[in-house]
């Protein structure tokens, strides 16, 4: 599906799992998913990114994934959208608790 970003300024300061929105994160927001899960993003370009669920969305057709600005940077430095593959990997997969 196709991921886009989402910034502190065009989303408001608050997630909806409570927590600041942060640009320098690696979080995303998916439409399923626990609070704190976190997933593997794969771009088509070969460059992948793990980010936290921390909020929902996206709420526009055919967009799977809305992530941070440092997650999509990771991916891809110019692009506002990108197609991407998304795995989910579960509570504390890769980062430390």
């Amino acid at each position: 599906g196709m991921a886009s970003y989402y910034t502190v300024s065009s989303s408001g300061r608050v997630t909806a799992s409570g927590e600041r929105l942060r640009d320098d994160l690696m979080t995303c927001a998916m439409r399923e998913g626990e609070f704190g899960e976190e997933v593997l993003v794969v771009a088509e370009n070969g460059n992948s990114v793990v980010c936290r669920i921390n909020d929902r969305g996206p709420f526009v057709k055919n967009r799977v994934i809305d992530l941070s600005r440092a997650a999509m940077r990771q991916l891809d430095s110019r692009a506002g959208l990108l197609p991407v593959k998304v795995f989910r990997l579960g509570r504390g997969a890769l980062t430390p608790n």
